[in-house]
C-alpha cells in the first residue's frame, strides 16, 4: 500500500523534462558532464565502502563459525 503512495508523488514524463531544462539552465552543458563524473565517483566509492563492510561482517561470522582447537596447542 505504501509503495503506491509514494508512486503517486514521482515524476511523470514531461515534468522530467522541465527537471532537466531547469538543471540545464541552472548548471549549463559545460558543467553537468563534471557533475555527473563527481557522481560517478560518489558511487563507485560508496559501492565499495559496502563490499569492504560485508567483507568484514563475512570475516566475523566464519572467525566465530570456526571451532577453536586450544587442546591441540
Amino acid at each position: 500500500m505504501t509503495n503506491l503512495l509514494l508512486l503517486g508523488f514521482l515524476p511523470s514524463g514531461s515534468e522530467w523534462i522541465i527537471i532537466l531544462i531547469v538543471i540545464l539552465l541552472l548548471f549549463g552543458g559545460k558543467k553537468i558532464p563534471e557533475l555527473m563524473k563527481g557522481l560517478g565517483k560518489g558511487v563507485k566509492s560508496f559501492k565499495e565502502g559496502v563490499n569492504e563492510a560485508k567483507d568484514e561482517i563475512n570475516k566475523a561470522k566464519e572467525d566465530l563459525d570456526k571451532p577453536e582447537d586450544k587442546d591441540q596447542k
